[in-house]
């Protein structure tokens, strides 16, 4: 029996194989969150200041893993997602520095997402588009978080893959490639136009260029008919979080908020309950 016709016989071992591989990928995510912002940093350098820029390679693979405080490299086995945050109950082996907690929570993350999207879509071609799907938005989310930005070498490739899913068919049901290509369309100049008008009444930028294409990216995914049920939901979650923020945790009002986890996130969710979702969405806005 081929592990191919033992995930689709066995759903439960299907799930566990999903479940795994998300933890790994969070791994990387990991990875690409800290890496690829000093990356971007490095080239802009580069090109600005050539003589400042630091000799040494830098990149997703190069150096290896390693402590922050002590510099040490890290062995195999202490790069084992999970596990290894328990086993060396959160702390360096080699200086006792404590590990951040954001490593394994990103970890659990990912394999939840990706179990979600298991269960949502089976054992289907379509399920490996949908999982690559939910790591990118994961990975530009915790970007957004620590930089207030969402790469082009994220959001770029996420557009474009999710047309190419579309001109496949592995998409989702009833999103044609002519739906992807409108939704892009629509993501963007949407928030290209709330970005215009929201500059000329108060003279503030009140999204960033990344935004656009992060909704562009979510309209090739979900099609144009997610765009605003996508919007509503990120702007409600954006102004409850923001409203704790300012209530409980004595956030400044003008403190710059980063809207890209909250598109990210009504996007999974328009991917998961889109149904439901726009279900809802017809019976609260449809004409009576």
């Amino acid at each position: 029996m081929t592990l191919a016709s033992a995930l689709v016989s066995n759903p439960t071992l299907f799930l566990g194989f999903v479940a795994l591989l998300g933890l790994l990928v969070g791994s990387f995510i990991n990875v690409i969150v800290y890496r690829l912002p000093i990356m971007l940093e490095r080239a802009w350098q580069s090109s600005e200041l050539p003589n400042e820029l630091p000799t040494e390679a830098f990149n997703l693979a190069v150096p290896r893993s390693h402590c922050p405080s002590c510099a040490q490299q890290l062995s195999a086995s202490e790069n084992v997602p999970v596990v290894s945050f328990l086993f060396l109950r959160g702390r360096c082996r080699h200086c006792k520095s404590r590990i951040s907690a954001r490593y394994p929570l990103v970890e659990i993350a990912a394999s939840v997402a990706s179990i979600l999207v298991a269960m949502t879509f089976g054992f289907t071609a379509s399920t490996l588009a949908f999982l690559a799907f939910a790591w990118f938005l994961l990975a530009l989310s915790l970007i957004d978080l620590d930089h207030h930005l969402l790469p082009d070498d994220l959001t770029l490739p996420l557009l474009w893959l999710g047309l190419l899913v579309s001109a496949f068919n592995l998409g989702l049901p009833g999103v044609s490639l002519f739906d992807a290509v409108i939704g892009a369309a629509a993501g963007y100049m949407t928030l290209w136009s709330l970005f215009w008008a929201f500059l000329l009444v108060t003279g503030k930028e009140g999204l960033g260029y990344g935004d656009f294409k992060l909704l562009a990216a979510l309209g090739a995914w979900l099609g144009w008919q997610a765009i605003l049920p996508v919007l509503l939901l990120a702007s409600l979650a954006g102004a409850v979080i923001g409203l704790i923020l300012i209530v409980f945790g004595g956030r400044e009002r003008s403190a710059p908020l980063p809207f890209g986890p909250f598109l990210a996130a009504a996007g999974f969710v328009m991917l998961i309950w889109g149904p439901q979702v726009l279900a809802l969405y017809g019976t609260l806005f449809a004409p009576h």
